[in-house]
């Protein structure tokens, strides 16, 4: 099975209208269009019931003492966590494409409710629930896909992994609210039939 974009190559910058955020031109970031990329994919094997989409940054510091911080950096040595941008599961195994912009157009406040989405999917709660959890203006529940916003002081390159994995069930039968570790360990009971990945990456450091 492979995995392609037309938004982005393989290793290469995700463009800025794909972004939570973008460099700004009098302060550190701005806000950007947060659109979902374009993804397509083929050669899904026989058998396969459904698809599961995760998008994760792996390279989100553990801590966040220095995170945004004017006169100090996100040191690159800092251990590093997953970060969800977007679960998308039950996608019909005849689905090929998924256009750039029809899962996100824009940042919303307060939470992005499941029924703004597809109806024609489900979808899970990114990361963006636990980070804005503290924000009055933003807290609630996120679902779907939003975009990078690494910190503006950040040593790393952040990477943005796609992953597609094609089930042999037509469902995922996930216990508790469908955010990342419980996807993840539903994904752990069922067959995968095969899997495939695109990675992107992305900063908001001029410096990197």
């Amino acid at each position: 099975m492979k995995l392609y974009s037309d938004s982005f190559n393989d290793g290469a910058a995700i463009p800025g209208e794909f972004a939570f955020a973008v460099a700004g031109s009098d302060e550190p970031i701005a806000l950007s269009s947060n659109r979902n990329p374009h993804l397509r994919w083929e050669d899904v094997p026989a058998g396969t019931q459904s698809l599961l989409l995760i998008c994760h940054d792996p390279d989100v510091p553990s801590r966040a003492d220095d995170v945004n911080q004017a006169g100090r950096t996100v040191s690159r040595d800092l251990p590093r966590i997953d970060f969800a941008h977007w679960i998308l599961h039950g996608i019909a195994p005849d689905v090929r494409e998924i256009a750039a912009g029809s899962h996100s157009s824009a940042i919303t406040a307060g939470g992005k409710p499941a029924t703004s989405l597809p109806t024609e999917f489900e979808h899970g709660i990114n990361d963006y629930t636990l980070w804005f959890s503290g924000d009055a203006q933003m807290a609630g529940s996120y679902f779907g896909y939003d975009g990078p916003c690494p910190p503006w002081n950040d040593e790393l390159m952040h990477r943005y992994i796609f992953t597609l994995y094609a089930l042999d069930v037509p469902s995922l039968t996930i216990e508790g609210e469908p955010v990342l570790a419980n996807v993840r360990t539903a994904l752990g009971k069922v067959g995968v039939l095969a899997e495939a990945s695109l990675t992107g990456l992305y900063t908001l450091n001029p410096d990197v």
